[in-house]
């Protein structure tokens, strides 16, 4: 691999940081999250991750040669560990990033999807993609849609599969390749985060050793007018969203989007009501 991320450490700001990532359309957090966290959110998947399947059958072929048969997955995780809905779904770094990057193009950004990945001894790279080709109906030219983040749970090195990235390439055409010289690795130590942009080449890397897996979480944030990858309220429903902060709850999309102040309207209602605040008020889920 030819070119590099650039890295920087917990002294970095908000200007800083997404001052990087407009330029390069990635950057690395070093030490986001700490070991206690880290810890939690090992101890509160552990069971799911070992119940897992790397060879289960996705809803499409394609899925199915885009992950392989050698990578475990925990989906739903913010109704899975609390832990995770209150330290890294959140957390407020990347909650600043998502204010500056999102919030122009919306109201309100919501979870798109929280997921445990776990790549395998074995497990070929994934094919060079952009994430907001999800949205591929939107019409261009459009804003960035996307805030995206990949946190090692261990050490990523490049033959466990460390995420392959391509710098810069957020302002690419889309029919544009990337050489090898091109593509970055973002090794990076436990704790640590690659953020980047929905618009951003990149890829899972090949994990070459024979008995090592790699896990990472994976979150990505989107415009709250957008329909998001995973179904976050059968995901993490009410009775279990209503137990998180309120926070949390509004990231997840049960707040409404209320779009008015701007000349729009308002979308996500329940009864003409905010779902945020009916489980405030003990009417949604079961709260207090």
């Amino acid at each position: 691999m030819g070119t590099s991320i650039a890295t920087l450490g917990g002294e970095a700001g908000t200007s800083e940081i997404l001052s990087t990532l407009l330029e390069d359309g990635a950057v690395i957090l070093e030490n986001l999250i700490g070991p206690g966290v880290i810890q939690a959110i090992q101890e509160e998947l552990a069971p799911f991750r070992e119940d897992s399947d790397p060879g289960m059958k996705h809803l499409n072929p394609v899925l199915d040669a885009f992950f392989g048969k050698e990578t475990r997955h925990v989906t739903g995780l913010p109704g899975k560990s609390f832990t995770f809905a209150s330290e890294v779904m959140i957390h407020p770094r990347l909650m600043a990033l998502c204010d500056e990057i999102l919030l122009p193009s919306c109201a309100r950004y919501q979870l798109n999807l929280g997921h445990l990945i776990d790549r395998g001894p074995g497990g070929q790279q994934q094919f060079f993609h952009r994430d907001e080709l999800v949205w591929v109906n939107v019409p261009r030219p459009h804003g960035q849609l996307q805030v995206a983040t990949m946190i090692a749970l261990e050490d990523f090195e490049s033959e466990v599969g460390a995420t392959r990235i391509v710098p810069g390439s957020h302002r690419w055409p889309l029919d544009r390749v990337a050489e090898d010289s091109e593509v970055a690795v973002a090794e990076m130590s436990a704790g640590s985060a690659v953020v980047y942009l929905g618009s951003t080449i990149h890829a899972g890397g090949a994990n070459t050793t024979a008995d090592r897996w790699r896990p990472g979480l994976h979150a990505s944030w989107v415009c709250g007018w957008l329909r998001t990858e995973e179904n976050n309220y059968l995901a993490c429903p009410p009775d279990v969203a209503s137990q998180l902060p309120r926070k949390a709850q509004e990231v997840l999309g049960y707040a409404v989007h209320d779009a008015i102040q701007f000349g729009g309207g308002f979308a996500g209602a329940l009864d003409l009501q905010d779902p945020c605040d009916l489980m405030e008020q003990g009417k949604l889920g079961g709260g207090d």
